[in-house]
């Protein structure tokens, strides 16, 4: 009868071991994703950040050429529009080169 339960303990005792080994991979792919969007998440505040469009934040009324009320005139708008392009292309390039990985 002992060595009945002595088979049984080292039986639970693998599968212990065999669940804690699946849970250490599980957690080292966690940790890899996590890493990954942590960079591309850093990729875009990066490629957002050095896209500046006209009357953003600490720029004056004539940096911002001639803006009045949040009104562009059709110069501002294809600007801006050229810029928000621009950013989805970059965006854009980051996940592919991202996919690569």
């Amino acid at each position: 009868m002992q060595d009945f339960d002595g088979q049984n303990i080292k039986v639970d005792v693998n599968l212990l071991e065999n669940n804690i080994e699946l849970l250490i991979v599980q957690l080292t792919e966690c940790r890899k994703e996590n890493d990954l969007l942590r960079s591309e998440l850093s990729s875009l505040q990066n490629i957002l950040r050095s896209c500046k469009l006209p009357g953003t934040v600490g720029s004056t009324a004539a940096d911002a050429g001639g803006i009045l009320d949040g009104v562009f005139d059709y110069a501002e708008r294809v600007q801006v529009k050229q810029k928000l392009l621009l950013m989805l292309q970059k965006i854009e390039m980051e996940l592919r080169n991202n996919q690569t990985l």
